[in-house]
């Protein structure tokens, strides 16, 4: 086919879904990091509970760098505080202060990049997908998990918790967003290698959340073009402290998938209509013979 005979079309738009896994969300920087350095563009971003964090830092126009270093910084006593309710053991109020301390702008409007935070409506078991208003509110109810963390009642009086009960792997968000190709990371991918049973209460609800989302998972990352899946079934979901390690988890994940991501975003020659064609080369179009036809 001879360029006159086709046309590029632009390249499509990309969009990073980044999956919760409470400590293993700082797998995303890693990934993140692969992608800046091969040059990939990040038109999209959506997160659900930890991929919540990473995202908004992100689209918020922080560099990876800059996450990290926060990453390394962060403990739980960051995230929640106990609390008198019958709904729970802590408030994580604390995130929010924590995200609102950090981040360069709080609204979503003012955001470097578009983004889409997913928490669960508790009282329909539906998807609540943020895509404005106020950030850090967002990200703390998208991490609100459920039995541990107060539910967070928003503007319209609906009790919000994690998101990863309902999108882990936020690919239809970011989708809805505008995406063309979607890269989902998955942080949960292998489960749990390590040896024993949990050894806390949050242990146990986040064990019990991960049988949840398997099954679900499965199906969010059909809607993905390109799925990265860091190994970091060794590390527990409650090891803040070993960032540095998940980070490396991220990196070494996403570098086999570089190449697919960049054949995946090369213009592409599609042919002219046909009508085009006949008219380059001096023909008439068909529906115009069909017009001068002589009736049979």
């Amino acid at each position: 086919m001879s360029g006159d005979d086709a046309q590029l079309k632009e390249r499509p738009r990309v969009g990073l879904a980044l999956s919760g896994g409470v400590a293993r969300g700082f797998a995303h920087l890693g990934v993140l990091r692969v992608l800046e350095e091969h040059h990939i563009p990040i038109d999209y971003i959506a997160g659900t509970s930890a991929g919540s964090l990473v995202a908004a830092a992100y689209a918020a126009g922080m560099s990876v760098e800059e996450v990290e270093r926060v990453s390394r910084s962060m403990r739980w006593r960051d995230v929640g505080r106990v609390t008198i309710s019958r709904l729970g053991v802590q408030s994580n109020a604390r995130l929010e202060e924590f995200v609102r301390g950090r981040l360069p702008v709080s609204r979503f409007e003012e955001l470097r990049i578009p983004l889409a935070v997913v928490a669960t409506d508790l009282k329909t078991g539906s998807a609540v997908i943020m895509t404005e208003g106020d950030v850090p509110f967002a990200v703390r109810a998208s991490c609100a998990l459920p039995g541990w963390y107060v539910p967070v009642t928003d503007d319209h009086g609906r009790q919000l918790v994690d998101g990863g009960l309902v999108a882990n792997i936020p690919t239809a968000a970011v989708r809805g967003l505008g995406a063309d190709l979607v890269i989902a990371v998955d942080v949960n991918s292998e489960g749990a290698k390590f040896i024993g049973p949990p050894h806390s209460v949050i242990g146990v609800i986040l064990q019990s959340m991960m049988v949840i989302q398997r099954t679900a998972a499965i199906h969010q990352l059909h809607d993905a073009d390109v799925v990265v899946m860091p190994k970091t079934g060794h590390i527990r979901w409650d090891e803040m402290q070993r960032a540095d390690e998940l980070i490396a988890t991220g990196e070494l994940a996403a570098r086999p998938t570089v190449e697919r991501i960049k054949r995946l975003l090369e213009p592409v020659a599609e042919p002219r209509p046909k009508w085009y064609q006949r008219r380059r080369r001096g023909q008439q179009p068909l529906e115009d013979k069909r017009r001068v036809s002589p009736l049979r």
